[in-house]
């Protein structure tokens, strides 16, 4: 694909389009969500379109009480087609053998996202070899966002689609509340901790 010139096209388009869009080119699509405080706007979209298309994710068993009801609310009032990847080594062994989430910015840290973020993402994309895959990343999150475009190519050979990157958080939190759906508000990612700070998936696979 030239993928200059569809993103030119598609930077015109809505997300609801950009999706439809990537669906009807996709052989077998997916969509992943961290059921993240803004999750429900693009899972609410893409089902809206799809309602079966597999709904990946990552569970690193370190969500608040809070998120994992966030997840479960949404999961039944969306029907989603979940599919739950885990560490190969629970969250109570980790803080029993390995000292739990070491501190950020240092090797140890960087081997704990690898076994809990991104081996699990990798064996998922394995399982489900996917053309299209659709994620919820926007701009306004990280400084490396903002030299994304909505379609590239990973590393990996399949399509990265982005249909919210060029939303602002208060566009999505518009677009719950006209859609009635949940923000999480009580949110955590051991492998970014802060927020403009990027896990190391997206920059893995591009």
């Amino acid at each position: 694909m030239d993928l200059g010139s569809i993103n030119r096209e598609l930077a015109e388009l809505s997300p609801q389009e950009i999706i439809r869009w990537a669906l009807q080119k996709a052989e077998k699509p997916v969509v992943t969500t961290n059921f993240g405080p803004h999750e429900a706007a693009i899972l609410h979209m893409a089902t809206q379109i799809q309602p079966d298309l597999p709904v990946v994710w990552i569970d690193s068993g370190y969500g608040t009480q809070a998120t994992y009801r966030f997840a479960r609310d949404l999961i039944q009032k969306l029907e989603l087609n979940i599919q739950v990847y885990h560490p190969e080594y629970s969250r109570a062994y980790r803080d029993a053998i390995m000292g739990g989430v070491p501190e950020v910015d240092t090797p140890e840290h960087d081997e704990f996202t690898r076994q809990v973020k991104l081996e699990p993402f990798g064996r998922a994309m394995q399982t489900f070899s996917p053309d299209y895959w659709l994620t919820a990343i926007r701009k306004d999150q990280t400084a490396f966002r903002q030299g994304l475009e909505v379609v590239s190519e990973t590393k990996d050979g399949y399509y990265r689609v982005a249909p919210l990157l060029n939303w602002t958080e208060l566009d999505i939190e518009e677009y719950l509340v006209m859609n009635d759906l949940p923000i999480e508000e009580d949110y955590y990612d051991p492998t970014k901790v802060i927020g403009n700070r990027e896990c190391g998936l997206h920059t893995s696979v591009s």
